[in-house]
């Protein structure tokens, strides 16, 4: 699952020409639903939504509050064009994208997980499935993007080679420990054999000292 989850003042969702939902401050969040999440993305999806820390707390320090700790409000908005492939061509592939019924069901989990973990009526949503017009003010502006299966979307080295698999981290190279020059020495086998090289030709000369 991906998600663009915006620092707001406020944000609202019309249909037609009319306001659906609409919050004060807290997050507005676009969720993208890929072909093989499960339970377990939404899971993971809505913790990391719900604790990450993009306010300032009581004293004016930034960063240290999450949406929970100021009681915030969050709209979240279906998008499934958040799974497109653009690597290839101008025109967007959604063949990432998780099946209009299939996702419908996993989305309902999704803010019934949100909904669960916080106060309900601080969880708005769109309308899934319908054209629907996103206004927002974004403070700061704080814009962060989230994916459950980020490890999918990184290239395995430098040289383009194929992707990690997905929910794998890439393979870290070792380290190689140059090896030390080391002298290599005369074998007492080498040694012997020259001994006797030097004794045999030494026999066999002519004794230049003696008459013929």
């Amino acid at each position: 699952m991906r998600a663009v989850v915006q620092r707001v003042a406020s944000a609202s969702v019309a249909v037609d020409g009319e306001t659906i939902s609409k919050i004060s401050k807290g997050l507005m969040v676009l969720v993208g639903i890929g072909t093989d999440d499960t339970p377990a993305d939404v899971e993971s999806l809505s913790n990391k939504i719900l604790g990450l820390r993009v306010f300032s707390d009581s004293a004016g320090a930034m960063w240290k509050a999450s949406v929970r700790d100021i009681g915030g409000e969050v709209l979240c908005v279906s998008q499934f064009t958040l799974m497109a492939n653009t690597a290839k061509g101008n025109k967007p592939d959604f063949h990432r994208a998780m099946g209009s019924e299939a996702s419908r069901a996993l989305y309902a989990v999704f803010l019934e997980k949100m909904r669960s973990s916080y106060d309900p009526s601080k969880i708005q949503d769109g309308r899934f499935g319908a054209m629907m017009d996103v206004s927002l003010t974004n403070e700061g502006p704080v814009t962060l993007t989230l994916d459950t299966r980020k490890f999918e979307y990184v290239q395995a080295g430098s040289g383009g080679g194929g992707k990690t698999p997905r929910g794998s981290k890439p393979a870290t190279p070792k380290p190689v420990t140059p090896k030390s020059a080391t002298p290599k020495l005369a074998t007492p086998e080498a040694s012997t054999s020259g001994s006797t090289d030097a004794a045999a030709k030494s026999a066999n000369a002519p004794d230049q000292g003696s008459s013929v």
